[in-house]
């Protein structure tokens, strides 16, 4: 008791010299102690008392970081000897920290893991694992994978965005990438949603066309303007899968592509007309000359061959041309995928996968619909 009311007036005192290293503190103090609750609940007994009640044992505390609006505390994560400790306090990680556990439990389990894996499993706090316990989490976070891809689509979605980013994965002994196409609708509100995943061995029209027959049986309507990059495959599916929509060439998968037939040292020579070109359709003809005058032919032929889907964002509202003109929103979620993931490697299986990655749309899915607009619908 002396203990905690000295720790109490420090904290205080902290508080009054620096509010902010302050409030750290009090976040801290306040969660380890929330923490140590759920354990004696969980355990049925104080920490080293003698109790028939007792339904197990501590196993001390485990180093765990969460960030704060103020910044990042280190909590004392209660470890359980016989089960895993659950608490409320990281209630808003728990589903992507529950998938991950569970692609490195089963990749642990399967004997795929190397020294490395193992470690992660032990920095998660789980010395002993048995199958039944990975089975029993995987088949929840399967449920909860279920329920996010089928859900309806209740809202019209007049922008979409479409790609698809690969995952190496282990199937029969051997390992093999494949492609997981993701989709990115702007509701009625102006906000973001993540309206589906699908995982295939690549890409192709015939894929595509199925993943947007999917969209559409759970209602997916009033779609008006679909950017991508330039895989043919998805603007072949648009095409016919959402008759009087626009495709749109993305910007940044454009010039990629551009600079491929570009020699670098020409680029810095053309570059500023090119960028120019793209955001004053005025202007191509004028970029097309210059490449050609560069003996840059192949670059002008892209221009022309592109030309009508590099503007069609042109006719929607000003003010949302620099969203509606690339697939930066989700190239960031895909960005957000590849660093959240990339303790593990090579997936265990197709499902592992789908139970983090979905999971993680789960999380990023919540912050949106519950956020700030991603475009202004008024002028739309």
């Amino acid at each position: 008791m002396q203990d905690q009311m000295e720790m109490v007036k420090e904290v205080i005192s902290t508080f009054l010299n620096d509010r902010k290293e302050g409030k750290k503190q009090l976040v801290e103090w306040f969660l380890n102690k929330v923490m140590e609750e759920e354990a004696r609940i969980q355990v049925s007994a104080e920490p080293y008392e003698r109790s028939e009640e007792r339904k197990a044992h501590r196993n001390g505390t485990r180093k765990r970081k969460l960030n704060t609006t103020d910044g990042t505390v280190e909590l004392d994560k209660p470890q359980i000897r016989e089960f895993p400790f659950e608490t409320k306090v990281f209630d808003r990680y728990s589903r992507v920290e529950k998938a991950l556990d569970s692609v490195m439990l089963e990749s642990y389990l399967h004997g795929v893991s190397t020294r490395n894996v193992m470690n992660v499993v032990r920095s998660l706090g789980m010395e002993n694992v048995s199958a039944s316990y990975v089975s029993s989490l995987a088949s929840g976070l399967d449920a909860n994978v279920k329920t996010f891809l089928e859900r309806p689509i209740e809202s019209p979605m007049k922008f979409m965005y479409i790609d698809a980013t690969y995952f190496k994965i282990r199937e029969d002994g051997r390992y093999s990438n494949k492609a997981l196409y993701v989709c990115i609708g702007i509701n009625s509100e102006g906000k973001r949603e993540i309206l589906s995943a699908r995982l295939h061995d690549s890409e192709t029209e015939m894929q595509w066309e199925a993943f947007f027959d999917n969209l559409k049986e759970r209602g997916l309507k009033g779609v008006e303007l679909v950017v991508s990059d330039g895989h043919r495959g998805i603007m072949e599916a648009v095409s016919r899968s959402f008759l009087g929509a626009s495709w749109q060439y993305c910007h940044v998968h454009f010039l990629r592509n551009l600079m491929k037939v570009i020699p670098k040292k020409k680029w810095q020579s053309v570059s500023l007309i090119v960028k120019e070109a793209l955001e004053n359709e005025s202007l191509i003809s004028r970029a097309q000359d210059v490449l050609v005058a560069n003996g840059l032919e192949g670059a002008s032929d892209m221009f022309e061959r592109w030309h009508p889907s590099l503007y069609n964002y042109l006719a929607f509202d000003p003010n949302c041309w620099r969203r509606l003109r690339t697939t930066n929103v989700l190239e960031r979620l895909n960005l957000e995928f590849k660093r959240r993931t990339r303790k593990i490697g090579a997936f265990p299986s197709e499902q592992s996968l789908m139970r983090l990655v979905v999971s993680i749309m789960m999380d990023i899915n919540e912050e949106w619909i519950t956020g700030r607009k991603y475009i202004s619908m008024e002028g739309n």
